[in-house]
């Protein structure tokens, strides 16, 4: 069948799941559940995807209500299904169960958040680019107005530095996406522990594409990701695809030993010329500089010898404990 001429031929209706990731959503979940649905229901009568498409919600460990409110909104519609980790184990991990557990039956996920911000009408040109070819399109928010200069000044930055250190990313991209099951089929192949799927499906492959949309205000509730956590993220996207930091820490080191040297040469020359006591300021201000300096190198070598400890484990990322599948089943 084919849609209108600007549209691509469909072969096949693809089955879609929606992916949503979900931590004590209690507030705004009823609020975007059905907006969810909606645009489910719109791209079934579309017939952009078929009529098993569902929409997944992720509880990661939610300490609240929120799973309560996901096994409500299954009973409610089939469209509707849910799996809970069992304990919090941070959204990349939920969204990575997700998207494992919607690859077995589906041909394409979009990965959402729960909160309203995205803009779920970007789905339709998502789903158009995938029929076009593309194995992720990438969901691109066109500008920044929305936040605060902190906060748009440090994620410019946070890009920034990203690609210096030769990380493959999309500037203004999280994790609003569209991904095709072989992606997902090879994503699986990737057993890390320590997830920044940014990076990690740059590093996949296939054909990719953008689609771009105007963020909104959260619709209620609020944003689970303080300052702390993004840059625990940061530094995880940093480490987990870049040796970069150690290269530097490398170069500065050589330029330390150079550094050291002079000084020698300087301290050398002053207690010839009788002029020790003269030199104490420069030598507490090298001693606290090089002190410094080899605590920041300690620390970042720590940080990837940390990711190696946690590596070697092979613990698993997450473990499903409920699924609304199976209280139907019973």
């Amino acid at each position: 069948m084919s849609n209108d001429e600007s549209n691509p031929t469909i072969d096949k209706i693809a089955k879609l799941a929606i992916v949503i990731p979900c931590y004590n959503e209690e507030e705004v979940l009823p609020i975007t559940a059905p907006m969810f649905l909606e645009k489910l229901n719109l791209l079934i009568s579309s017939k952009k995807i078929a009529n098993d498409s569902y929409i997944l919600f992720v509880n990661d460990g939610s300490k609240d209500k929120t799973w309560e409110i996901i096994s409500e909104l299954a009973d409610s519609d089939n469209h509707y299904k849910g799996i809970a980790l069992s304990r919090n184990r941070g959204h990349q991990n939920a969204l990575l169960a997700g998207l494992m557990e919607a690859k077995l039956d589906c041909d394409i996920t979009i990965s959402i958040d729960c909160d309203g911000q995205d803009d779920i009408n970007a789905m339709d040109e998502m789903i158009k680019e995938y029929y076009s070819g593309a194995d992720i399109v990438y969901g691109v928010r066109s500008n920044r107005s929305s936040d605060s200069f902190f906060k748009r000044a440090s994620a410019q930055s946070y890009y920034r530095i990203l690609n210096k250190m030769g990380v493959e990313v999309i500037y203004n991209h999280a994790d609003y996406r569209l991904t095709s099951k072989r992606v997902l089929d090879e994503l699986a192949n990737f057993k890390e522990v320590n997830l920044y799927l940014r990076g990690m499906f740059a590093l996949v492959g296939f054909k990719s594409t953008s689609v771009y949309y105007e963020r909104r205000e959260r619709k209620a509730g609020k944003s689970h990701y303080p300052i702390r956590k993004m840059l625990g993220l940061a530094i995880d996207g940093v480490t987990s695809f870049s040796i970069q930091p150690i290269r530097f820490i490398t170069g500065l080191g050589v330029f330390m030993a150079l550094f050291s040297f002079l000084l020698i040469i300087y301290a050398l020359v002053s207690f010839v010329l009788g002029n020790v006591v003269h030199g104490w300021a420069s030598s507490i201000i090298s001693v606290l500089m090089i002190g410094g300096i080899q605590l920041i190198s300690l620390g970042v070598i720590g940080e990837y010898v940390g990711k190696i400890y946690l590596e070697t484990k092979d613990r698993p990322r997450y473990i499903i404990s409920d699924k609304t599948d199976d209280k139907k089943d019973k």
